[in-house]
This record gives structure tokens, C-alpha cells and sequence, in this order.
């Protein structure tokens, strides 16, 4: 199986010139995934409420899920992609991705985590972390952003059958590449984090993206990592069926020996 990442550093506010880039360079990328980063369509730093809801859009009724819908089909692929949504029933607004595949809409997750001023714009994720599936045997779970550093996050995961953990960033800590290996070993996952470049410059903030999008196998083995500046499709090789095994040698399992009873203070 092919999966695969877009790194490039979004414009703020310029949803469509945004879109236009990713059906751009994914016109002739053959793979069967590809992770977009957190935020893809509208940039990250926000500043005010009025700016967050002219970005956010419904999903799936919205223009950049519809768009994605498209391009997923002609390119024959799965695509994960993060956006701020707005949620009409709550008069809401989330960090949440999409997944659409070749036969349309796939489903989406909403950001557990929240980071910095994230709490100020988006609502909490309401939905829990969940699993996808994208096609038969084929288990995919979504985090993003700020989600890998809680590692029950991944864990949640891997207990419902994940193979591949999808994970748009906009990462702007030096820490999160180095603990995926571990994430992905711990869980014996794939994970596919898919960061953006570049900086941003507005309400009195600068916050500049560390980019090193990664795959990583279930071995905590790095299949590839981007720069912190290149803009770049990246696509490689994985096996998902490896995902699957979580026997360690004839004495241990990676799952049936948790004990969970004595893990006190968890919930």
C-alpha cells in the first residue's frame, strides 16, 4: 500500500488559492492515502471569532469537502485533510478533519486536544477518537495535531483496530517528529503525520512551522521525513497487514498484557 503527505506552507485566508495547490501537485501522484496538514484550506492564526466563521465551512456540504470529494475520486485515493468546520446544529466551530475516498464522503474527526489559542476559536471535539474504515481490512484512525502528546490518544486508537494512525499538523514545537517513532512502536502502528511550512505573522503573534512530515512503520522505523522547509509530495511503501500482529515473541502481546486495573488516576 502507498501512503503519502503534502507538506507546503498554506496562505491565510486564501481557502480556494489553498485547495487550488493541493489538486495541483496531487494531479499525478499515484498512492492510496494521502494526509493533508491540520488547518489546510485556511491557515492557522486566527484573530477573531468573525474571522473563524467566515473560514469554516460544513462538512460534508461544504466547498472544500466537495472539492476534496472530487479529487479523491479522480485520483483514485483516500484523503485526510484538516479544516476548520462549522457545525450549524450547535452554532459550533471545530478543528476537524475529513475523510473522503473514491466513492465520496468517508466521515471526520473532531480535535480532542486543543492547543494555545485553539481554545479560544474551536470547541472541543465532541465525538471521541474513532476508526474509518477505508477499505476491506483496512482500519485507519485520525489524530491531529497537539492529540499525539496524550499518548491515550493513539493508544484509544490501536485498542479499536487502527493499522495507520492519519495525523495533520501544524506543529510548531520541536517534539512531536521523534515521539511518533515511539507512538507508532508503542502501538506497532503506522503513523502518518503531515505538517505545513512557513510562517505566520498576525495578532501580534509569530509562530513558525518546524515541517518534518514522517512516516513511520509499526517498528518505530522512519520510512521517510521531510526538511523543515521543502514544500513536497512524499509517498512510500507500508504494509498494513503488520499493523495487525501484536504478538512481541511467544511470552508477551502487546495488548493482552495491559492491566488496566492497576492503572490508577487514567479516568
Amino acid at each position: 500500500m502507498r501512503v503519502g503527505v503534502f507538506q507546503f506552507a498554506p496562505e491565510f485566508g486564501q481557502v480556494d488559492a489553498n485547495i487550488a495547490r493541493v489538486e495541483a501537485a496531487l494531479a499525478e501522484v499515484e498512492t492510496n492515502l494521502m494526509v493533508l496538514p491540520e488547518l489546510f484550506n485556511s491557515g492557522y492564526l486566527f484573530e477573531s471569532k468573525a474571522e473563524v466563521r467566515s473560514l469554516s465551512e460544513e462538512i460534508p456540504q461544504g466547498n472544500t469537502t466537495q472539492r476534496l470529494m472530487r479529487l479523491a475520486a479522480e485520483r483514485n485515493m483516500v484523503i485526510v485533510a484538516g479544516l476548520p468546520e462549522y457545525d450549524s446544529s450547535q452554532d459550533k466551530f471545530f478543528n476537524s478533519a475529513v475523510i473522503v475516498g473514491p466513492t465520496g464522503y468517508i466521515g471526520k474527526y473532531r480535535k480532542t486536544h486543543l492547543f494555545y489559542k485553539e481554545n479560544v476559536w474551536f470547541s472541543p471535539g465532541d465525538q471521541g477518537l474513532t476508526v474509518f474504515d477505508i477499505a476491506p481490512g483496512l482500519r485507519i484512525g485520525v489524530m491531529i495535531c497537539f492529540d499525539w502528546f496524550f499518548p491515550e490518544a493513539a493508544r484509544s486508537l490501536a485498542l479499536q483496530g487502527a493499522q495507520i494512525i492519519c495525523h495533520p499538523t501544524n506543529l510548531v514545537l520541536p517534539y512531536c517528529q521523534q515521539a511518533m517513532l515511539t507512538r507508532s512502536l508503542e502501538n506497532s502502528v503506522i503513523t502518518v503525520t503531515a505538517n505545513r511550512v512557513g510562517s505566520e505573522q498576525r495578532d501580534n503573534e509569530d509562530l513558525r512551522f518546524t515541517g518534518g512530515s514522517q512516516v513511520v512503520d509499526v517498528k518505530g522505523e522512519l520510512k521517510f521525513r521531510l526538511n523543515e522547509q521543502e514544500e513536497k509530495v512524499a509517498v512510500t511503501e507500508v504494509d498494513p497487514a503488520r499493523a495487525l500482529e501484536k504478538t512481541l515473541n511467544i511470552h508477551n502481546h502487546l495488548f493482552n498484557d495491559r492491566r488496566p486495573e492497576f492503572y490508577r488516576n487514567l479516568f
